[in-house]
This record gives C-alpha cells, sequence and structure tokens, in this order.
C-alpha cells in the first residue's frame, strides 16, 4: 500500500538547476575514459584486459554505494548524504588527475565510482519537492543531463588528452563537480528524514552485502583470465555464494534491513532489475567495442583514429542519449512504461545486429552507436522512473538505487565479456584482435538485448497521465 504523503515543498528552477549542474559533471568526470582507452592503454603500457578492468572498475565502486547510499538518503534526507558523497568523488578526480601510473589510477576510479549514488539521492529530492507528474518528467531531465554530461566529456576527453595530457581530462571536469556541488550546497534546502522511526543502521547486511557485489565484481574483473586458474576462480564463486546465502538471512531477520527482501519480491521493483541488467549488458558491448574498432590500424580492418576523433565520432551517440532521458520520460508519462522500454529494445537489438553485419565504415558505426545509445537512455530513464513512482516516497532511493545497481552489474558483465573476446581474438604476437572477435561481439549482445522482449512483456503498462 502506498503511504498517504504530505504536499511536497516546492523548490525553485535555481536549486533544480544546480542538481542538473551536478549531474552534467559527474557525467563528464564518468566519460573521459572511453574515448581515451586506446591512448591510456598506450601511455600506461595496458593489455586489453587491464583496459577492460580500468573501464569497469568505477562501476565496481558505484554498485557497492549505490544501494548505501539510497538506503541512507531514504532514512536521513538525500541532500545530506549527497554533499558527503561529492566529497570522495572530488577526492578520487584529485587522485585520477594526478596519477603517475595504473595503479594510482584504479584507486582514483574507486573513489569517482561513488558518484553512481549521486542518482538515487537526485531522484529522493525531486521526488521530495515536486509532484508526482512533475517528478516523473524532472527525473527524466537529470538523467538526461547526466548523459548531457557523458556527451560533453567524451567530446573534450581527446582534445584535452592530447593536447594538454591525461592528467587534465580528469581535473577539468573535476574542478565542474566541486563547483555545482557548492551550489547544491547552497540552493537545495534540506528535506526531511524519511522514516525517523527506523532503528539504526543494520551494519551486518551492510557488510554482507558488501562483500557480495565486491566479490561478484571480482569475480567477472578476473574469471577472462582464470581459464587456466580454475580452483581460484572456484573458491571465489563459493565466497560469492556465502555471502549471498548470509546476507539473504541476515536481511530476513533485520528488524531495519538495508534491502528490504519483501521490496525486491515485488513486481514493480525485480522487473525493471532484470531488464536494466539485460539493457545494460547489451549496451555495454558497442561502448567497449566501438572505440576498439575505431582504433584498428586502418591497414587492418579499422580506420586508425586518434583519441580527438574517437571523441568526435562518439558524440552523435551522447547526444542521442542525452536527448532520451527526457524523451523517456515524458513518453513514460503519456505512454506508459512497457511502450517506451519495448520500443527502446527493439531498436537497440536491431542496430545491434546490424553493426555485426555492416561495419566497414564510419558511418556505420556512428549510425549504430547513436540509436544504442537513444534505446537504452530511453530504458533505463523509463524503467527507473516507473520504480521510482510505483513505491513509498521513503522506498524511492532504495529501489531506484536497486535498479543501478542492475545496471552497473550488466555494464560491466558485458565489458568483460568484450575485453575477453578481443583477448581471444587476438593472435600470438599481434595488438591487434581478429575482426570475427568484434562481430561476435555484436551479436551476442543483439540476441541477449532481444531476449529481454520475453520480460518487458510481463510488464504493467504503467500509469499515464
Amino acid at each position: 500500500m502506498t503511504t498517504t504523503l504530505a504536499p511536497p515543498v516546492p523548490i525553485g528552477k535555481a536549486a533544480v538547476g544546480a542538481l542538473g549542474m551536478l549531474a552534467v559533471a559527474t557525467g563528464a568526470l564518468e566519460s573521459v575514459v572511453t574515448p581515451t582507452l586506446p591512448l591510456l592503454q598506450r601511455e600506461l603500457d595496458m593489455s586489453p584486459a587491464e583496459g577492460a578492468l580500468l573501464s569497469i572498475v568505477l562501476l565496481i565502486t558505484g554498485a557497492l554505494v549505490t544501494p548505501v547510499a539510497g538506503k541512507f538518503g531514504d532514512r536521513y534526507g538525500g541532500k545530506r548524504v549527497l554533499i558527503r558523497l561529492m566529497a570522495v568523488v572530488c577526492a578520487g578526480g584529485l587522485v585520477s588527475a594526478l596519477a603517475p601510473n595504473l595503479p594510482v589510477l584504479l584507486l582514483g576510479q574507486i573513489l569517482q565510482g561513488a558518484m553512481v549514488g549521486a542518482l538515487p539521492l537526485s531522484f529522493i529530492l525531486v521526488r521530495g519537492h515536486l509532484p508526482a507528474g512533475e517528478s516523473k518528467v524532472a527525473i527524466g531531465v537529470v538523467s538526461g543531463l547526466f548523459v548531457g554530461g557523458g556527451m560533453a566529456g567524451t567530446l573534450s576527453a581527446g582534445p584535452v588528452a592530447e593536447g594538454l595530457s591525461r592528467h587534465w581530462m580528469f581535473a577539468l571536469p573535476t574542478i565542474a563537480v566541486i563547483g555545482a556541488t557548492v551550489l547544491v550546497n547552497r540552493l537545495m534546502p534540506h528535506d526531511p528524514p524519511g522514516r525517523p522511526g527506523d532503528a539504526g543502521v543494520d551494519w551486518p547486511g551492510l557488510v554482507l552485502l558488501s562483500g557480495t557485489l565486491v566479490t561478484l565484481m571480482l569475480v567477472l574483473a578476473l574469471a577472462p583470465g582464470m581459464g587456466s586458474r580454475p580452483l581460484v576462480l572456484g573458491a571465489l564463486i563459493a565466497v560469492l555464494a556465502a555471502f549471498v546465502t548470509g546476507w539473504t538471512a541476515v536481511e530476513r531477520r533485520a528488524a531495519s534491513p538495508m534491502v528490504d527482501l519483501r521490496l525486491l519480491a515485488r513486481p514493480e521493483v525485480w522487473k525493471p532489475c532484470v531488464l536494466t541488467f539485460v539493457i545494460c549488458v547489451g549496451t555495454s558491448v558497442p561502448v567497449h567495442l566501438v572505440p576498439q574498432l575505431f582504433a584498428v590500424p586502418a591497414d587492418e580492418y579499422g580506420f586508425g583514429a586518434s583519441a580527438t576523433e574517437i571523441g568526435f565520432f562518439l558524440l552523435p551517440g551522447a547526444v542521442a542519449a542525452s536527448l532520451a532521458g527526457p524523451i523517456g520520460g515524458l513518453g513514460a508519462r503519456r505512454y506508459g512504461s512497457r511502450a517506451v522500454v519495448t520500443a527502446g529494445i527493439v531498436i537497440m537489438a536491431a542496430a545491434l545486429i546490424s553493426l555485426a553485419a555492416v561495419h566497414t565504415e564510419v558511418r556505420h558505426l556512428v549510425v549504430g552507436k547513436a540509436l544504442i545509445a537513444l534505446a537504452n537512455g530511453l530504458c533505463v530513464t523509463a524503467l527507473v522512473t516507473s520504480t521510482a513512482t510505483s513505491v513509498d516516497q521513503s522506498d524511492t532511493g532504495i529501489a531506484t538505487s536497486l535498479v543501478l545497481v542492475t545496471r552497473v552489474i550488466g555494464f560491466a558483465v558485458g565489458v568483460q565479456v568484450s575485453g575477453a573476446l578481443l583477448t581471444a581474438g587476438t593472435p600470438s604476437g599481434s595488438d591487434v584482435p581478429a575482426e570475427s572477435a568484434f562481430v561476435t561481439g555484436f551479436v551476442i549482445a543483439g540476441v541477449v538485448t532481444a531476449l529481454s522482449l520475453l520480460v518487458a512483456r510481463t510488464m504493467s503498462k504503467g500509469v499515464k497521465e
């Protein structure tokens, strides 16, 4: 049953604008690695597997921090938790900017991963201060601005890294995050705790959930290179199973669990989680493969693109993704979430299969990547808004966090599969993967995405307004 809530306290455009600026800045900081990954691999002498690890290590922290941030935001207030989280992100950005080698850069990316928790906290603030209909659109706008920041980071990372240095491509968006955080702290009113009568923090549940997510991400990150060490991989999987079993047992008995398993069992939560996971697996494969394909030497089957050129080639996709956020929010409000998600899945599956069949010219990759980015934005925005507005307001943070965590895990799975395919497809003594490795990746992603229609068709249509 939905809790009867007092009318929301309205907020001005300046406060919403501050949240939007923070979304843009964090999106820019998150996106700088993707277009410059080939450059970073050369400068830091990384293997394809290490490059795949660098591209997901930020998300490992995100998977860990997001449900905790959402739960604490529900309990103690979104603004209070958001400001503290952004302090960690700013520290991570500075560490990445100053990093002299791969281990230090990985540390910076781990700290930056706290930014993934900013979205559910922003949703708490939006829903707490706006009526239900307006909050759907506002959530879509904030999501779109986050992706729009990714567009800015994607476009600027290459020129900054090549014109100045790789250090500045982290430093500049970090400065923007610091400024936006100051504005949010100044302009956004404090929101009251969602459940003042809750028991204390579920520390056993928090520790076990952290262990579960970290072990899961380690399994995903290390599995491609552990073919010759099955006992180590088996041990990690056993540890993962133990964490999951222990966490489930603790959460069932906790007076105030970190994640209420009854909430996770509700169709309006678990179906968006499953769909988000599958859709993000499909999206992350081209996110990793397309820049690598652009960078393949022109005398092979690629285009020999520089980091700057890769950024420009990816720009249309970033533009499409930034538009998809508000479009998805409006579409969910007018037509219902199921219609928007179904349309996005069909577009994405078709684009992935098309990339597998045709990728001999730059425009093929540019158009295909743009369609995938648009489809992913439509789907994820519709799924998040559906979840955020179908649970009690006091559960907004944790419910949307669960969806965003499955997004992170899906992305990590897709990137690691892509990295493993490229590593396995690279002939001995060569630095260039076989073209078939790219084709296989696109086909796998297309098939997996298409299968998600089986779940999408069982969704409720969603509330139309």
